[in-house]
This record gives C-alpha cells, structure tokens and sequence, in this order.
C-alpha cells in the first residue's frame, strides 16, 4: 500500500512513520509512504503558499496554485489521474474518520493525503480537486499533518500482513463495534493483585467467552450507545441483562 502525503511541513512526519508496526511494514515492502513538500511548487521568489482570505477575517488561507500543481505533478492531471487513487483533504469539516472507515481504506492500494493549514484552504481545493474530505475528530488541529499519522497508523495495521498476529486487528476496540476487555500478562500476582483464574486455566473456550463477557461488559460501562449497533446472540443479551440488574442492585 502506498500513500503520497501533500504537507507543508514534511520534517513533522520523522520519527513517528519510522517506528514500530510502520517501520516493519516498510521494510517488509508492505507499505510505501511519500512526502511531496507543497512549498516546493510555489511559483514566486518567497514560495508563498498562503494568503490573507478574499472578504476580510482573521487568519490565512492556503492557496489553491501550488496544492493543485503538487498533487497533479505527482498522480497526473485530467485523464491521466487514476481514478482509484482517492485525494483525500484533511478538514475538521469532513466525515468522521473511524474504524469501519480505516478498514474500507485498508483495501485500496494508493491514497493521497492533503493536510491543510492555517485558516483552512481555498475552496476551489476541495470543489475540483480533492474527491474526499475526513475527519479524525469534532476538534481544532493546527494542520492536517497530525491526522494523516493516525490515519495511515490506523490503515496500515488492517492491511494483510502488517501484524505479526493475523487476529490482532479483528480484536481490536472498535474493530468488532466493541471496547476490547482486559489484558493480563506475567508475573500472574503483583503488589497483590492477581490475574483471573479463568486465563490461567487452559480451558480455551471458557476464556473465550469470559474475554467476549468482558469486552461486552467494558462497552456497557464506557460506550453503551454501540451495543444498540450490534448483532447480540442470546448469550450475549443474557449476560448484558444480568450485569444490568446486578448494578440496579448494587
């Protein structure tokens, strides 16, 4: 999977793509990540990239010349843009980015970040060259270079291969519309406290259903609102039930 990165700020992206899961699925030839300097393609002596916005306010707007020249240098322009690679402007206005949405981007091959700046970027951007817009949360950021990290952490681990673990992603929180339930490893007692028998016990199916039990019973307690999305077995909506009762009583 590859990913081409539009930033005005490249030098923000060391250290964070280089490490860890992303750094092993690079060497491993299962991702590609390319930085293109916006600032590179700005036409004037001073490389301006922004300017103060038509109709007066606060701020500075990022222009459209040289995100327009960046982004068809590197994937073309008119017909000789593929089609299935997505130009993706990162905006506080765009659709919430989640893990149903990290996973529909998992199974595409290319895809191009914008990361906007300042005041925002000029609309004809967003009307005639971006052909997607998202968001990774209802806040402020000071730059779309942030959002593009998460976004290409949260992509790549959902990609086949990328960890060590072929189930890992599929137990992840949200992966499944549940909060994942605890962890525990060795010692089995520390200052006291002690790991549940159950992940002692070598019953692997009874483990299963307590892991299931508590990631249901974390979700209850932090996210209740995403157990109205999910497909319940009876078990499942049993054990709900009883743990609903026990804390009207309690």
């Amino acid at each position: 999977m590859h990913f081409d990165i539009f930033t005005l700020f490249p030098e923000m992206f060391e250290g964070p793509l280089d490490e860890s899961i992303l750094k092993r699925a690079q060497e491993r030839g299962l991702l590609s990540i390319a930085l293109h300097d916006i600032r590179n393609y700005a036409t004037d002596k001073h490389h301006t990239t922004d300017d103060a916005p038509y109709g007066g306010g606060g701020g500075m707007v990022m222009k459209p010349e040289p995100i327009f020249a960046a982004v068809e240098d590197v994937l073309g322009e008119g017909e000789e843009r593929d089609p299935q690679v997505p130009i993706v402007l990162l905006s506080p206005q765009g659709r919430l980015f989640d893990q149903d949405l990290a996973i529909e981007l998992s199974k595409l091959e290319r895809i191009a970040l914008i990361c906007g700046r300042y005041e925002g970027v000029d609309e004809r951007v967003r009307q005639h060259l971006a052909t997607d817009e998202i968001s990774i949360g209802d806040y402020v950021l000071t730059g779309g270079e942030l959002a593009a990290m998460v976004i290409v952490d949260a992509v790549t681990r959902n990609r086949p291969g990328v960890l060590g673990d072929p189930g890992a992603a599929i137990s992840d929180s949200h992966a499944q519309g549940l909060l994942e339930g605890p962890h525990y490893t060795r010692p089995a007692s520390f200052r006291g406290w002690e790991v549940p028998d159950i992940l002692l016990s070598g019953d692997h199916a009874a483990v299963a259903r307590w892991r299931r039990e508590q990631a249901l019973l974390r979700t209850l307690e932090r996210r209740p609102e995403l157990l109205d999305e999910l497909a319940l077995s009876p078990q499942d909506r049993a054990f709900l039930e009883e743990a609903q009762e026990r804390e009207s009583i309690a």
